[in-house]
């Protein structure tokens, strides 16, 4: 948060392969959700891969999940692409020396909100009541 290391250079590299993408500041799933509503489509994400720091892996499995979706001030780019674009943005990973994760994928809307569903990596869909909270990202206009 207060040396962050901006991705300029990936973003430059994505053009033209990444169809969206957007910095995360305020929180990777409310972040997401701003792409998902533009771009009109859903996502499915698998919990367990979202990326957390050495520090946060220490914590319980409840808090690791609580920062890792919705905690703010990460400055890394949350992008998507279509999956024929993935031996590309491989070797862009291993020519900046950038760790990049898959997370999940996007879907067709299902209504007409944009939604994300949560998934654990065994494939169980975690219930509507442990998705919200981590839906929740940081509001600069709440009282």
């Amino acid at each position: 948060m207060h040396q962050p290391t901006p991705r300029v250079e990936l973003g430059i590299q994505l053009r033209g392969i990444a169809s969206a993408a957007l910095d995360v500041s305020d929180g990777l799933l409310g972040d997401l959700k701003h792409i998902l509503k533009q771009s009109q489509v859903d996502a499915q994400i698998l919990i367990d891969r979202l990326p957390k720091s050495e520090i946060l892996l220490k914590q319980s499995i409840a808090t690791q999940n609580q920062f890792a979706a919705c905690g703010g001030d990460d400055y890394e780019l949350c992008f998507t692409a279509a999956s024929h674009q993935r031996d590309v943005i491989t070797r862009i990973s291993q020519s900046l020396y950038l760790t990049m994760t898959r997370i999940g994928q996007i879907t067709a809307m299902k209504n007409t909100e944009a939604t994300i569903e949560l998934f654990s990596t065994d494939g169980n869909r975690l219930s509507d009541a442990e998705t919200t909270p981590l839906l929740k990202s940081f509001d600069h206009f709440a009282s």
